[in-house]
């Protein structure tokens, strides 16, 4: 158990008279937690998971009726575990949202250099992100080539050096050097990280391209409609937009034959600039083309609930402290149609994480005496529109944030599609949250392994992601790449999972999925916020930690007494 140099030296003469005493303890919260295990149920987590990927709920987008339903569904459960309400007496903190849709007939993009100009068609050599901002926007400026478009001290690269870019669109590569560490490598990638670099160097807009292998892992057939189903920005007291950047006119993502126009004449051709951003080194310079950009998008606002479900801990020196579970409901609604079905069910995305935490929820309020720190499960909107509902929780807690202590949060069960040996957990490496993740994989026997695929930056595509931002350490258990049946390859079943069923209709309950297994690995969720929940000292940040560094204050490690 954590506990200060004061803290242990105030009990230490008891535990000299008393050597039985914290095995007593120990051996309590063991038996507790393991017979809450046992109340974690495979047949519950398909039950749940059933009902939320049903086609009656039209694949939960934000905003819509499906999406409410499943929202209701969530409250009811937690109602009849006997988990309070915890968003001010409510079970709904709802979330402003502003949604743009494309209106491509309206939208165009010409290249115009010596002297000629060429049209760009849309949907088959780019797709602009709509505008959340404007309902029409023009730019007309030059082109410069700024390499992935990253500026990163820690890690001595700057794409920008050198270059002047006031004034000018940039075209950025996808994504950030791969010698970077592997959620060093995902921050910088982040698209508003980017697009606020962009800003900070007087840019008037972003053009992104994709290396090769980038383009084989999300073919242009399958981004296109991902972008189409619009871009979607919670809205601040003021009525803005949040991480919206009103100096870019606009923002696109061209295909391979786009960029090879852009190359066309450049010293440096377009291989070589790939080859130059594999090996890591930055680059920047001037492309011979000017781009002439006009976008039309029409906007809505809407509201989206995040639900919220609370159970108090029982020790009064630490229960008005917080470790937060948080999985999404929504998924992406209607989408392109395969074998006659358009509805995006999200079972595995994220249907068996929400159907997680209700059976984690369960777990906790199976306990016979509660966990000392008080534990929130919050369930959110629009993670698949970019982290949303938790970056609005995040900023707007229901309990102040400086009480938050932890976050676990589950986005695809792990295990649902093979029987792991081991669990990857996402932001292990940044805290001593580690030591809850090793002390929680041993006792449901796994192994823990590092970030399998870096170049997936998965550590930037969930809600775990907001209270890193926010200074909270957190995790995400994610699938391991080791079966225990030999005959599987779980990283390669990982990747063909991504590459043909990931955000299409083909995830849904036909797919075979162990949901014994997914039980086992929801076991360990649940172990892990346990373990923090029973400690006397928070989770703190590791010591020189890049995000807690970054986004402190409690990258010091505080104790709980100077919260």
């Amino acid at each position: 158990m954590r506990m200060s140099a004061r803290q242990f030296a105030s009990l230490s003469l008891v535990l000299l008279t008393c050597p039985a005493l914290t095995q007593q303890l120990a051996s309590t919260d063991s038996s507790a937690s393991e017979a809450a295990v046992k109340a974690i149920r495979g047949e519950a987590i398909r039950s749940h998971m059933r009902f939320l990927s049903d086609r009656l709920l039209q694949g939960r987008a934000p905003g819509t009726a499906g999406y409410d339903i499943a929202a209701h569904y969530v409250a009811t459960e937690l109602e009849g575990m006997g988990v309070q309400p915890g968003a001010n007496g409510s079970w709904y903190q709802p979330v402003p949202l502003r949604k743009a849709i494309l209106d491509s007939a309206r939208n165009s993009l010409v290249l115009v250099g010596n002297g000629n100009e060429k049209k760009l068609t849309d949907g088959e050599d780019y797709v602009f992100v709509a505008d959340v901002l404007r309902p029409e926007s023009s730019v007309e400026a030059p082109l410069v080539f700024v390499g992935f478009g990253v500026t990163a001290p820690d890690q001595n690269y700057d794409d920008y050096a050198g270059v002047d870019v006031h004034g000018k669109i940039i075209v950025a590569i996808y994504g950030a050097p791969a010698r970077f560490p592997s959620t060093e490598r995902a921050y910088y990638s982040d698209g508003v990280v980017k697009a606020k670099n962009a800003v900070a160097h007087g840019a008037a807009g972003i053009l992104t391209i994709m290396l090769p292998e980038d383009q084989k892992r999300y073919p242009w057939a399958w981004l296109v409609p991902q972008i189409r189903m619009g871009e979607m920005h919670w809205m601040d007291a003021q009525g803005n937009p949040h991480n919206a950047f009103p100096q870019l006119r606009a923002s696109a993502l061209l295909n391979q034959h786009s960029a090879e126009v852009l190359f066309t004449g450049v010293a440096k051709f377009l291989d070589q600039a790939f080859a130059s951003a594999r090996a890591g080194k930055p680059q920047a310079f001037t492309l011979p083309w000017n781009a002439r950009i006009h976008t039309a998008s029409a906007r809505t606002e809407i509201k989206s609930p995040n639900i919220v479900g609370e159970i108090a801990g029982s020790d009064p020196a630490v229960r008005d402290q917080y470790v937060v579970y948080t999985a999404h409901v929504d998924h992406l609604g209607i989408c392109p149609a395969i074998n006659g079905d358009n509805v995006c069910h999200g079972a595995l995305d994220n249907a068996s994480g929400t159907a997680s935490l209700l059976e984690v929820a369960r777990a906790f309020a199976s306990l016979s005496r509660p966990q000392r720190r008080s534990v929130l499960f919050v369930f959110v909107t629009g993670e698949e529109m970019g982290l949303l509902g938790s970056d609005y929780f995040a900023h707007f807690p229901t309990v102040p944030l400086e009480k938050i202590v932890a976050n676990v949060n589950i986005d695809g069960t792990p295990g649902l599609l093979y029987p792991m040996k081991d669990v990857v957990a996402l932001g292990i490496e940044h805290s001593n949250l580690s030591q809850d993740v090793e002390t929680a994989s041993r006792q449901m026997g796994y192994e823990v392994s590092p970030d399998p695929m870096p170049e997936e930056v998965m550590f930037i595509r969930s809600d775990q992601y907001s209270f890193v931002l926010q200074g909270v350490p957190a995790v995400n258990p994610s699938d391991g790449t080791k079966s225990t049946d030999p005959k599987v390859n779980g990283l390669d079943v990982i990747k063909k999972w991504l590459t043909q069923q990931y955000h299409t209709p083909l995830d849904n309950m036909d797919q075979p999925l162990d949901y014994a297994s997914a039980a086992k690995a929801t076991g360990l969720t649940f172990l892990i916020g346990f373990e923090v929940a029973q400690q006397h000292d928070p989770p703190r940040w590791n010591e020189d930690d890049f995000f807690g560094a970054k986004f402190g204050p409690r990258h010091k490690g505080r104790s709980a007494e100077a919260d």
